[in-house]
């Protein structure tokens, strides 16, 4: 990988989205919920970087090994996540991959069974930042592997 600018070096166009982030992990939906959802998304978006950072987040706030392993195989492993953990993923891939005719009725239904209209949309806001910064760090080609997560709060 060459070395590209450090997008860090720009604090006003990044500070908004550090704020927001932060805000993010406040919104009311469960912690190991959104470091699956970020580790999804990072993954349908390549973002090594966001791969590494959340698969570390996830593990030091108690998530399983086997539980990351099988996130992009989540369909075939309906007794591994909940109902409502298959339906935050399926809405993060539809979401992620908005293709010309946006997201169906059928992924939208399956979502709105598992979470209130204000989770669902916390839960876009979610799905739509993780996007940003995957586009961010892709583009600048942020190298992975140095994250450190900090200190995990109760939940």
């Amino acid at each position: 990988m060459s070395k590209r600018l450090s997008f860090m070096k720009s604090p006003k166009a990044i500070k908004p989205l550090f704020d927001f982030s932060q805000a993010m992990h406040q919104c009311g939906l469960e912690r190991p919920l959104i470091e699956l959802v970020l580790m999804r998304a990072s993954q349908l978006n390549g973002c090594a970087y966001c791969m590494d950072m959340h698969s570390k987040d996830a593990r030091a706030g108690g998530e399983t090994e086997q539980r990351l392993y099988m996130l992009p195989g989540w369909r075939e492993a309906p007794s591994i996540y909940s109902e409502r953990e298959s339906a935050a993923l399926g809405w993060t891939e539809a979401v992620t991959r908005l293709g010309e005719h946006g997201v169906s009725d059928e992924i939208y239904d399956r979502a709105r069974a598992s979470f209130s209209e204000e989770e669902l949309v916390s839960l876009t806001v979610t799905i739509g930042l993780i996007n940003t910064w995957n586009r961010i760090n892709v583009a600048f080609q942020t190298p992975a592997g140095s994250y450190k997560p900090a200190a995990q709060q109760a939940a």
